[in-house]
């Protein structure tokens, strides 16, 4: 295209090394973020760059390439590109992004991306009226996905805090209690309006306004004790024999391992890395485990936490937590979550900690009444289908940029033909 140069690395956005930031020399209450090879690390009060910066993984995740919309502070395992105009040094992102840096380690035994070898790769640089056109409509789509991010994690975060305040301080038992001792000829209406004026009455009324004792202390009356084995049926999972091509070829069927978890940002398992087929799921006894299946990393390491979107077949580094009927699988979610320390207490093993299922299923709780389970699932689920509606939207929106991304470096697909492309998703 007219006023296209190919350029190399070095000419076009050469790259400077980070800066060692000690973590006992970080204000973790600053603002300004602390990129690593890997991302975001902490944070700190004063940042090294002065704008939008390109951050590149030079040791750890070699060649990871990163971007921060604002001044930050990349650390010595990274190199970084900054520059003057915000729109051309985010058009440099999408371009060393897509040239495989990751594929350069130049070193086996201590991953590194050598600074010289990046520099001398090249590519299409088009005019700067080109590249910030490229840099807005790829922009658009990676502003969307982060939106959507920060409205998950706040949806996430509504429903836990709901789920604590209920079932782990049991805020609503202690303020009815409160007001009860204060005012003992009230009546429970009464009580229930003054102590949970921010709950629905019908909400409201489905908690106790006393205590009782029990094996685990103190719990509200009329919840009972009981072991999570009491509320869902839990099971775990197998690897077909890697060897045998019938049960891996052209495999339909989702099969999870805790990798799939440790990517995620919420906790939704939408995809599988890998796929078996019937042959292969034959050989899980514990079969294709159906949506709403609370998914757990049970080893190496313990704690990663997703609720199946999709029928999936998990490896045997899971305890697949499976809802009795009237139990929700959000309340088991946030459950488990709130249980990691009960959890590994009950590990063991020699290579690495593990949790078996007989020990799992033992773990006690304190239970709600069924009917004060079903108000909090009419509650948290609302919150939880947007949740996931909105990463179903992030992955179309990330399939749309990863497609556009070399079309529109290489100059194959016109800008104004990307353009519209993107409006139909940004």
């Amino acid at each position: 295209m007219g006023g296209d140069f190919t350029k190399t690395v070095g000419e076009f956005a050469p790259f400077a090394y980070g800066k060692a930031l000690p973590q006992r020399k970080r204000n973790p209450l600053g603002r300004v973020p602390v990129f690593g090879s890997n991302g975001i690390v902490g944070w700190h009060d004063t940042p090294l760059t002065n704008g939008p910066t390109v951050i590149i993984g030079r040791k750890g995740t070699v060649g990871a390439v990163h971007y921060s919309p604002v001044p930050c502070w990349p650390i010595d395992t990274t190199f970084f590109v900054t520059g003057d105009d915000p729109a051309i040094v985010r058009f440099k992102y999408y371009a060393l992004k897509a040239l495989g840096f990751e594929h350069m380690n130049a070193d086996s035994a201590v991953p590194g991306l050598n600074r010289d070898a990046a520099h001398a790769c090249q590519l299409r640089v088009p005019p700067e009226s080109e590249q910030r056109a490229i840099a807005c409509i790829l922009g658009s789509l990676d502003d969307k996905i982060e939106l959507n991010r920060q409205i998950n994690r706040t949806l996430e975060e509504m429903a836990r805090a709901i789920f604590k305040s209920w079932f782990i301080d049991f805020d609503p038992v202690r303020a009815k209690a409160a007001v009860r001792r204060e005012h003992p000829k009230w009546t429970d209406e009464q009580v229930s309006r003054a102590a949970c004026p921010n709950l629905k009455p019908e909400i409201a009324s489905l908690f106790p306004d006393s205590f009782v004792d029990s094996e685990l202390g103190q719990i509200p009356k009329g919840w009972r004790v009981r072991t999570i084995g009491d509320l869902a049926e839990i099971v775990g999972g197998s690897t077909p024999r890697t060897t045998e091509p019938a049960y891996w070829e052209g495999g339909t069927h989702a099969w999870a391992t805790p990798k799939d978890l440790s990517k995620l940002s919420v906790p939704v398992l939408l995809e599988t890395e890998r796929r078996i087929t019937d042959e292969g799921l034959a050989q899980i006894s514990s079969g294709l485990l159906p949506v709403g299946t609370v998914l757990l990393s049970s080893r190496a390491p313990i704690g990663y936490l997703a609720i199946a979107e999709l029928p999936v077949a998990i490896n045997q580094g899971f305890i697949a937590i499976k809802p009795r009927h009237g139990v929700p699988n959000l309340y088991l979610l946030f459950w488990a979550r709130t249980a990691q320390e009960e959890i590994l207490s009950r590990a063991n093993g020699s290579t690495f900690l593990e949790i078996s299922k007989s020990s799992f299923r033992s773990i006690a709780l304190v239970a709600p009444p069924p009917d004060l389970l079903a108000a909090y699932d009419s509650y948290a689920r609302p919150l939880f289908s947007r949740l996931v509606s909105n990463e179903r939207e992030i992955r179309t929106l990330a399939s749309v940029r990863d497609a556009l991304l070399p079309k529109l470096l290489s100059g194959e697909l016109r800008v104004a033909d990307a353009e519209r492309i993107a409006a139909r998703y940004a």
